[in-house]
């Protein structure tokens, strides 16, 4: 039994929420990095990762929100942090890791027309 259940509840559905969101905007930045088309979303999901990046490294490697729901669970219960599969986010690292810095390095090479015909397209 949890010890605060509404606040678990919420932590979870919240961090599921970033997960997705965090993961849509890496894919979507290798999609530009890649193909040279500007997504809609890009200047929406750069600041994120961006952020996502800092507070993720400024925690040790370890996301905060993971920290809260164990402290919204109670001591002692073992609860997942996402509502996604634990297979799936007890690799997040190894699957997003290589991801986003090789995005940000096409993307930049793009942008100073290191690669391809620049952006826009």
């Amino acid at each position: 039994m949890t010890e605060h259940p509404l606040a678990l509840f919420a932590a979870r559905g919240l961090h599921t929420l970033i997960y997705g969101v965090m993961a849509f905007g890496t894919i979507g930045l290798l999609y530009v990095g890649v193909t040279g088309r500007l997504l809609p979303t890009l200047w929406i999901l750069l600041p994120l990762l961006s952020v996502e990046i800092v507070v993720f490294a400024a925690s040790g490697l370890k996301c905060p929100l993971t920290a809260v729901v164990d402290r919204f669970a109670g001591a002692g219960a073992h609860v997942a942090d996402t509502y996604l599969p634990e297979t799936l986010t007890r690799h997040t690292l190894v699957i997003f890791g290589p991801i986003l810095p090789i995005a940000f390095m096409l993307l930049a090479a793009r942008w100073a027309g290191v690669i391809g015909e620049g952006m826009g397209r």
